[in-house]
């Protein structure tokens, strides 16, 4: 198991959270401690796992996908692995997630309009072997998430 992260490694998530394209000497300058220091944690943050990555943050409506919604979806239990890799390969599935509840996965999905997402939903995914049925939640806003802050809620 990795060691638990501390005080300035929640400090660097925050702030690469925020920024990812900020330099080893601003983020050292920012949290006061050595360009050397930050380089190793960062490093160890990456090899660990804690940080998966750099990515830009894309704003889905710009780059021509307006519309977005929450596919919920019933599975026949003995197919969930099969039926959760073709649902991850579809274009305009950003996110799986296999949830417990009323339904057993939910799905963020991305498209150029209603149409395509009806498309989406009524002709593939709902066509797909192991699925039982879906319910599709449109989404009208988004708000962005409070940039990282470690987890804790004091």
């Amino acid at each position: 198991m990795a060691e638990p992260l501390d005080d300035i490694d929640r400090r660097i998530l925050g702030e690469l959270t925020a920024d990812g394209r900020l330099s080893m000497r601003t983020l050292a300058e920012r949290l006061h401690i050595s360009r050397a220091n930050a380089y190793a944690r960062v490093e160890r943050l990456r090899t660990t796992g804690v940080i998966r990555g750099f990515r830009a943050d894309v704003d889905p409506v710009a780059a021509g996908l307006g519309t977005s919604a929450y596919v919920t979806v019933n599975l026949r239990q003995t197919e969930w692995r099969v039926v959760r890799e073709k649902l991850r390969a579809l274009p305009g599935v950003v996110h799986v997630a296999l949830v417990g509840g009323e339904f057993d996965a939910i799905l963020l999905v991305r498209t150029t309009d209603n149409a395509e997402l009806g498309r989406l939903v009524l002709n593939v995914i709902q066509d797909m072997p192991g699925v039982v049925n879906t319910r599709t939640l449109l989404v009208f806003e988004e708000a962005d998430a409070p940039p990282f802050t470690g987890g804790t809620t004091e």
